[in-house]
């Protein structure tokens, strides 16, 4: 079950259009590593999912430019309605009919048998909004989620005590390499990480997280 907080999540995306911010500048690493992912993957059909994607101001810019953009399915999965509706109007103006925007809860992996397991997984705006054991017990359920030698994305802020040695880490022992992960002196924090592992059967009526908000 989804918690609703009482943060506006329409109104922080604004922060995106400050320039040089620190939301900006995560936005730029993070649209970089997704290029990076596309122009990697092996030719044929490829399969994108997007956690908690919000207005989906990281993939859908970088899709409509992108020389493999006709090769991409998959979705942008977000519960704001208003963001929903953002999203699918962006995807839509930039021709990419094959993603699907669902309006739901990111936390039930049911909402992504269609899609797994995709070569690229984003988990960006997640890990900062859930309890500190949701977000091992994600990681451990993001293996179903991507393909062997598939790129997850992910975002932690470092203000307060720092996660981001301790997430990457579980990333590792859940079976990921580790591609990237941002210089503490950022401000924010962007990890790369490729699964070396086959993934799973999806299990079914799980529910991954509880989305709390900072």
């Amino acid at each position: 079950m989804a918690v609703v907080t009482d943060r506006d999540w329409v109104a922080w995306h604004t922060q995106y259009d400050e320039p040089g911010s620190e939301l900006a500048r995560r936005l730029d690493v993070v649209r970089h590593w997704i290029r990076a992912a596309l122009d990697r993957s092996p030719p044929g059909a490829l399969s994108v999912i997007s956690m908690v994607a919000g207005e989906g101001r990281d993939l859908i810019p970088v899709l409509a430019s992108h020389p493999r953009r006709r090769d991409v399915t998959g979705c942008l999965v977000e519960l704001n309605a208003r963001n929903a509706a953002t999203a699918r109007r962006a995807a839509a103006d930039a021709g990419l009919d094959a993603i699907d925007i669902i309006e739901g809860d990111a936390a039930e992996l049911d909402v992504y048998a269609r899609y797994a397991p995709a070569d690229l997984l984003l988990m960006c705006g997640l890990f900062g909004n859930v309890p500190e054991p949701d977000i091992q017990r994600s990681i451990d359920y993001s293996i179903p989620l991507t393909k062997n030698g598939g790129t997850v994305i992910w975002t932690r802020g470092r203000h307060g005590k720092d996660r981001m040695p301790t997430i990457s880490r579980w990333f590792r022992d859940a079976g990921y390499d580790e591609v990237y992960v941002s210089d503490p002196t950022y401000g924010f924090g962007v990890g790369v990480h490729r699964s070396t592992v086959d993934p799973p059967p999806m299990p079914r009526g799980v529910h991954a997280f509880t989305f709390v908000g900072h």
